[in-house]
């Protein structure tokens, strides 16, 4: 046998391999091109596994994952292309790292990346990269400085308008929300993953009755076979409805505005695009906005026409008669990045927008300017920050609001989704506060909320899973505090220089800003409560407990149960035990003080937390753990005899536990009715995928009722925190039941 044909038969398979690889890249790039992030992912992923050193392969990959915004993956895919190449064949890699740890909420380990980004690039200063990575480092300090743990996060809208793709708000109009939603046109059944990305972008509506959003409906003289059709506004009179159609371009769009005749009662007449004059030809042209300013129809939209900044800005143009005047750049507010989604408030004369450049605390943040008028020019002011929580680490855009409700588009955790947290964006609604009290001392208690208590890592009563505790919370503070300096050993153990004194640092922080503050916080509450008590008044404080993911779900929610319990224990035995008789209800003064508690466990918790048992430096001891192991007041409830809410539960949340997905799921929760007169209520139940039974629609006084519950938990997954209402005759206000459960 000839020495040739060995060399054949040896190199023969990995030319095999190698032809194999390179039709998955060419297939992924494929799906790349045309926005199919999924499927691309899983082919570089299958190209990867034969041939793993490949960097331009492993860069795809991480482009791809970053498009279909996995920041997890994406981070550490990034990482492996710097760690080989260190910014000569892709430089922004550096950038995607620091860009993919602030999406994740790793502030301070982005601005450590953003700053070695910025050494890279300090070459060329002129540079976009160097720009950016200057700006990411101030944005995210900013970011610090301005986060918070104690904020109520805000509610998503209910599967009949979200689903596990992509939805995107932008008005209400005739009782309907307009939305667009990227939908599937077929799924897998058992994982809810899309099987072909080729469905476009299309306009639904849902009606509102009733505080409820009804099943949604595609708005079909809207939906165009091969163009995605998005975004909405309709004009003054309501004779118009100006929206974007546009083509798949990968990772964007390219779009134009079009107009659609209005004839009422959801009839639509013809529709045609605008005029070049805002249409530039070749150019983006997206996101229009109907608005009244000085008495004129004004049209704001988002274009990367000639005269931007960046890849798209924020224009604007007056109508005259039946066009537009010539669009003017709004420059006080544009910038290098991408500025979008716009929406004028005629009451507070602001603009919202989105922009991924001013200071922020993720990907695009929600900003307003507020507009002034000077010689006939409108100026618009510098824009400023929604803060938390109508910002988040993701993506966050569509600002719109109706009535005193916000409406907001984000990619947030808490978002419905199928296999990735933060792959696709659902429409979140912030509902106007309501305020509970007038008095001088209630308005001090009210800005004092909530408060935020923190413990050690299964903490109090370590080891068991019982639900209740005699330790009170004054003296599980003093032994956590007894314990910081172990904390900050075991925190930097194996550590060296920077890194370890960064860690003992960010526990410093913690225990001063965090720890001590809570008790002071609620110290200075006790005495703002008593002095309520003792003036008569029945006020109800909310609990809400969560822990860290360290241990199983339902030893979670047995050991935020035992946290509750401390303080109620703390209120029980603090100052001689002075508010004994307001929580017996023995005050001869009528004051008393009850407890609402809502044990989440590790369901509100930050999933992203290390559950590892064997990575102890990050499953207890580090920060990211230890803000997750606390208790919130979250409420104070005045409960005037004439207004006194009269039903209760017996556990306001109940644990499913740990089901497969799949299961039909069954349980009850108890409610009760604590008033002398009957009392008939309904159940106020906005998801489709849980079905609730009450044995009847009233209680006389004193009688309890089960409520039954069916959950179908095919359309779930991962940790689910379910809210439900009763909602009583005569009552504004509603009790809040929640079920919680994880999905595997």
């Amino acid at each position: 046998m000839s020495r040739l044909y060995l060399i054949v038969i040896f190199f023969l398979p990995f030319f095999v391999v190698s032809q194999k690889t390179r039709k998955l890249v060419q297939f992924a790039d494929e799906q790349y091109q045309k926005g199919d992030y999924y499927y691309a992912i899983e082919y570089y992923k299958q190209a990867l596994s034969k041939d793993s050193t490949n960097l331009e392969i492993r860069w795809k990959y991480a482009e791809a994952l970053r498009a279909y915004k996995d920041y997890i993956e994406a981070e550490k895919q990034y990482s492996t292309v710097y760690s080989v190449e260190k910014a000569n064949i892709y430089p922004s890699g550096i950038l995607q790292i620091g860009l993919m740890q602030k999406n994740l909420g790793n502030y301070k380990k982005a601005i450590e990346t953003f700053k070695v980004a910025q050494k890279i690039y300090e070459n060329d200063k002129s540079n976009y990269l160097y720009k950016k990575a200057e700006r990411e480092v101030q944005s995210t300090k900013w970011a610090i400085t301005n986060q918070s743990d104690t904020i109520k996060p805000l509610n998503k809208l209910p599967l009949t308008v979200n689903s596990f793709d992509a939805e995107f708000g932008h008005l209400i109009y005739d009782n309907q929300l307009i939305f667009s939603s990227l939908r599937a046109d077929s799924m897998d059944e058992n994982e809810q993953q899309v099987y072909s990305r080729s469905y476009k972008t299309k306009l639904y509506k849902a009606e509102l009755h009733n505080g409820d959003f009804l099943g949604n409906e595609l708005i079909n003289p809207l939906a165009f076979e091969k163009l995605n059709s998005g975004n909405g506004s309709f004009s003054l009179d309501g004779h118009f409805f100006y929206f974007s159609i546009c083509e798949d371009k990968g990772f964007d769009y390219r779009c134009k505005i079009a107009r659609a005749e209005y004839l009422g009662d959801g009839n639509w007449g013809k529709v045609d695009t605008l005029t070049s004059m805002l249409n530039a030809p070749g150019k983006n042209t997206t996101m229009p906005h109907i608005a009244k300013i000085n008495d004129k129809e004004v049209l704001f939209f988002a274009s990367d026409r000639q005269g931007s900044f960046g890849s798209l800005d924020i224009w604007y143009a007056f109508r005259n008669g039946n066009e537009f005047e010539n669009p003017r750049n709004i420059k006080e507010i544009n910038t290098m990045d991408g500025e979008l989604t716009p929406w004028f408030d005629l009451k507070e004369n602001k603009l919202y927008f989105s922009s991924s450049w001013h200071n922020g605390f993720g990907g695009t943040d929600i900003f307003y300017t507020t507009l002034e008028t000077k010689n006939n020019e409108l100026v618009f002011k510098s824009p400023v920050n929604l803060g938390l929580p109508i910002n988040s680490s993701a993506n966050d855009q569509y600002f719109f609001k109706h009535n005193d409700t916000a409406y907001i588009s984000s990619n947030r955790v808490g978002s419905y989704f199928s296999k990735i947290p933060t792959c696709c964006s659902d429409i979140f609604v912030s509902y106007p506060k309501s305020i509970t009290d007038t008095t001088t001392t209630g308005d001090k208690i009210s800005k004092k909320l909530p408060v935020t208590l923190y413990f050690q890592n299964d903490e109090p009563d370590a080891k068991t899973t019982a639900t209740s505790t005699k330790l009170n919370y004054l003296n599980s503070y003093s032994i956590y505090k007894s314990n910081f300096p172990n904390y900050k050993k075991e925190v930097s153990k194996g550590l060296t220089g920077a890194i370890a004194e960064s860690r003992i640092n960010e526990l410093d922080d913690f225990f001063i800003n965090y720890v001590d503050k809570g008790m002071r916080d609620l110290e200075e509450l006790k005495a703002l409560v008593l002095k309520e008590l003792k003036l008569g008044q029945k006020i109800t404080l909310r609990i809400n407990g969560l822990a860290s993911p360290l241990a199983k779900t339902e030893y979670n929610v047995n050991l935020t149960k035992r946290r509750i319990a401390s303080l109620i224990n703390y209120f029980k035995e603090t100052d001689g035990g002075e508010f004994l008789p307001y929580i017996n209800n023995l005050a001869k003064n009528g004051g008393k003080l009850s407890f609402i508690n809502a044990p989440f466990g590790e369901f509100l918790a930050n999933q992203k937390t290390s559950d590892n048992y064997y990575d102890q430096k990050n499953s207890v001891y580090s920060k990211a753990a230890a803000v997750e192991r606390k208790i919130h007041i979250e409420e104070v409830i005045y409960d005037n005899a004439d207004s006194e809410f009269p039903i209760s539960a017996e556990e306001s949340v109940y644990s499913v536990g740990l089901k497969k997905q799949g299961e039909l799921i069954t349980g009850a929760q108890k409610i009760k009715n604590n008033s002398s007169r009957k009392i008939n209520f309904k159940i106020n139940n906005p998801n489709n995928f849980l079905n609730i039974h009450a044995n009847k629609p009233f209680l006389a006084p004193g009688e309890e009722s089960t409520l039954t519950f069916e959950l179908d938990s095919s359309l779930l997954n991962g940790f689910q925190c379910i809210e439900y209402s009763i909602v009583v005759e005569d009552f504004i206000t509603e009790l809040d039941l929640f079920l919680t459960v994880e999905i595997k």
